[in-house]
């Protein structure tokens, strides 16, 4: 977790959605080393220690306090910690576990009930495609009906106590603490995942202090609550990852099975004319418009499987969650929803 985990965890992750448990942190909390224990340790003395690194980092607001009233750790999340399921995916089948028809007929649903918001409130700040959101909101939370039932702090109490990958954790809770200390949210209400993700677009705590907005104008950044804050906070993560606006994410694509798949994936940039000239069309067989236009081609399954042409916002959804599955699907799902 303290790279976020690769291919086959990322899949796991989005199935479950959850997908942003496996957010790297936008920077390190400025804390104090000690209160990072290991397995085994005093659970009060790990937590007294805590108190004194937010106190000497000036985190005094009531909430914090009520937030680390614990008495020991979660043995709930050091379950789910240690017993993540592997999942052994193609592409194939990713898509049609994630791309169901439910998904994109709730999502079109979801879609047609927010879309003032999304355009109206949110759109106008960031030049981020409509379909990228909500894909992403699709896949991390079901269109927030998934968003985790965990106390973020005990969750994160518990991990950083436990050891076992504490630093990471531990960084995430002071930045979970300074969250709270800002008045953004009640500890009560701050849920999430097992692993600390939050709130509909299910952002680890660095995420949150990095890219959570205000829109709604409330004074605080609610991405459990206010839909305004929830799109503006996941197209402030997309714009600040290098979206371009005006641009696809990607198209599928034919590929010839004679291509080799040493020539394929996201480092093989070429332009399409050159891509063309290998024998790559848009689905249909048709060429492409702007043969100058530069792409790569990803057939994650191989010959005989789906080929895609992807742009450089594909990269935008990947700093999101860094799979290829998972970029792939929140970009078809965001096609057929918006």
């Amino acid at each position: 977790m303290l790279l976020r985990r690769r291919l086959l965890h990322a899949a796991a992750a989005s199935l479950a959605g959850a997908g942003a448990a496996w957010r790297v942190p936008a920077r390190a909390a400025r804390h104090a080393a000690g209160a990072v224990a290991g397995a085994g340790g005093d659970y009060a003395a790990f937590l007294a220690a805590v108190r004194r690194d937010a106190i000497r980092q000036g985190l005094t607001a009531d909430a914090v306090t009520r937030a680390l009233a614990l008495s020991a750790p979660n043995m709930q999340v050091i379950q789910r910690d240690r017993n993540q399921p592997e999942f052994h995916l193609t592409w194939a089948q990713y898509r049609d576990r994630v791309l169901t028809p439910r998904k994109i007929a709730d999502g079109r649903a979801a879609f047609a009930q927010q879309r003032a918001i999304l355009e109206q409130q949110v759109l106008t700040r960031y030049d981020v495609a409509p379909g990228a959101v909500m894909g992403i909101w699709g896949l991390e939370s079901g269109y927030g009906a998934m968003t985790g039932k965990f106390a973020v702090v005990d969750a994160l109490c518990t991990l950083a106590f436990e050891g076992r990958r504490a630093k990471f954790f531990h960084d995430e809770l002071f930045h979970a603490l300074a969250i709270l200390n800002a008045g953004d949210i009640a500890p009560e209400f701050m849920t999430g995942s097992y692993a600390g993700a939050m709130g509909q677009p299910q952002f680890m705590p660095s995420a949150y202090v990095k890219y959570a907005v205000d829109i709604d104008g409330d004074g605080r950044r609610d991405i459990w609550h206010s839909m305004p804050d929830v799109f503006g906070s996941i197209a402030n993560y997309l714009a600040g990852s290098g979206w371009v606006g005006g641009e696809s994410w990607g198209q599928q694509v034919v590929v010839p099975d004679t291509v080799a798949q040493a020539t394929l994936g996201r480092a093989q940039t070429r332009t399409l004319a050159e891509w063309m000239a290998m024998g790559v069309r848009q689905a249909g067989g048709a060429p492409f418009d702007r043969p100058t236009d530069t792409g790569a081609v990803l057939r994650p399954d191989g010959p005989g499987g789906e080929a895609f042409m992807v742009y450089r916002n594909f990269a935008a959804i990947r700093r999101y969650n860094p799979s290829d599955f998972y970029a792939l699907a929140v970009g078809l799902l965001g096609n057929e929803i918006a």
